[in-house]
Parts: structure tokens; sequence; C-alpha cells
């Protein structure tokens, strides 16, 4: 069997594989690239959200309230999605450790150095904590999703773990940055190119995948050659897939179970 992972731009992934869809971050409403419209997604078999941020949390209350797919978050975006009408018995919180299990699915949140705000309806607002996920579609194939962190000491989740496949950030979604108020300029991401490539060494991933952008730009080639740089193996693929782009990978021989 092999799995595919489409990319719909920023940190949104639909994965299909081992006869389940793992729906990540759909931004797609409000995105200029996005490839499709949420309307138009076949119903999931869960919905994950890294944290409140518009351009993760994006159409999840929508695609949750049309097809009934279960929701996994961190509290404050289960606040939110209460608030916009998606029943509570639909969205489960969970945090770092408080690994959930869906029709035989193994959902495990991991560390994730970020923040994680919602405003509600009515303009008040709640805060939380942000989530990278790490999923299993099928044996053989686990997917690490990095949930907009920033870099840390990653080394354990590698061990423990051994993620096959990391969807990790290496740029800013540029055409999304006019919309952010500040003094300045944001000059990198959560995660510089560099950053994301010692990311990849450090979980150990066979197969490193570009994401947190809407067009490839310099910080994508870039992450491309520090991949390579810091890969003690001699073997890491990299994917920099465009938005739409599909990319499909075959479960690894040497994947073993996780802790």
């Amino acid at each position: 069997m092999s799995t595919e992972i489409r990319f719909l731009g920023v940190a949104g992934f639909e994965i299909v594989g081992g006869g389940r869809r793992i729906l990540i971050d759909p931004f797609l409403s409000a995105s200029p690239a996005a490839p499709v419209r949420h309307e138009d997604l076949a119903t999931p078999d869960v919905i994950l959200v890294s944290h409140a941020a518009f351009d993760h949390l994006g159409d999840t209350a929508a695609i949750a309230l049309r097809t009934g797919a279960p929701v996994v978050c961190g509290a404050d975006v289960r606040i939110a999605l209460l608030a916009e009408g998606v029943p509570s018995e639909q969205v489960r919180a969970t945090v770092w450790g408080l690994v959930v299990e869906l029709d035989g699915l193994l959902i495990r949140p991991v560390e994730c150095h970020h923040w994680s705000m919602a405003t509600l309806p009515d303009g008040s607002t709640v805060t939380g904590t942000p989530i990278a996920f790490i999923v299993e579609p099928e044996p053989g194939v686990r997917i690490y999703h990095y949930g907009d962190t920033a870099i840390f000491d990653m080394r354990w989740i590698g061990e423990l773990y051994r993620p096959t496949i990391g969807l990790i950030g290496c740029s800013q979604p540029r055409e999304l940055l006019a919309g952010v108020p500040g003094p300045g300029r944001l000059v990198t991401g959560e995660l510089s190119p560099d950053e994301a490539g010692r990311v990849a060494e450090m979980l150990g991933v066979e197969l490193a995948v570009a994401c947190h952008y809407l067009e490839r730009n310099d910080d994508v080639d870039a992450f491309v050659a520090a991949v390579a740089q810091h890969d003690s193996t001699g073997t890491r693929r990299v994917a920099t897939p465009r938005v739409g782009e599909v990319v499909v990978v075959e479960p690894s021989p040497v994947a073993g179970s996780a802790a």
C-alpha cells in the first residue's frame, strides 16, 4: 500500500492511507492559493488542529459541521470550535503526552514551541498550548507534523517515536504577511531553513517535506540544501510540494513500532 500526502498550503495537509483520511490545519477559504474549496473535501476520519492561528485553524469549524468529522486539538481551539457551533461531543481536547485513539488510529501530540490564541465571537480571547502531531496512517508510515514549532532539542522525539516522514515548516506564507499588524518585518518563519534542516536530522526522518508557504521561494531552496548538509545518513530525501501537489510515500521496512 502507499500513503498520499496532499499539500493544501501553509501547514495544511490531507493524508490518505491505510483506509484513513486525515486532515491537518485546513486553511482554504481565506487562502489566495487554495487548491480546492473546503466544501469539496471528502469527509475526513479526523481533523487535527495544531493551534488557533487563522492560517491553521482555517475552515475546521465549517468542515466539522458539514461532515460530522471528529476534531482533535488543544483546549483553546476546542473552545473556539464550540463557539462556532461544533457539538461538544465532536471535539477532543488534548495536549502533549495525551495520546488519543480513534477507531484504531493513534494520534500522538508532542511538544511544540509556539503560541495559540483564539478570538471568540463575543470578542473575548482564549489561549492554549500549541501541538505538534505524530500519526501512523498505515504500518511503516509514521508522520510528524511540526505544528509551527520553533527549534528545540527534538532528538528524543526521534528516538522515542521514530517518525519516517516530517512535515516541517521552513518559511513564511509571505502572501499573508501584509495582514499581520506590527512594526518592522518578519525575517523568518518559526523555523529558519537551516533550523528546519537540523530538525529533519534530529527526528531522523527518511523524507523531509517542506511546508509553511504558498509559493516556493528561496527559503524552500535553502531548506533543501540544509537537509543535505545536516544529513548524517546520506539517504534523507526532500520533497518541496507545490500547493495542491500529492506526495506519495511507501511504508518503511525499518520503521519499527513507536514507544
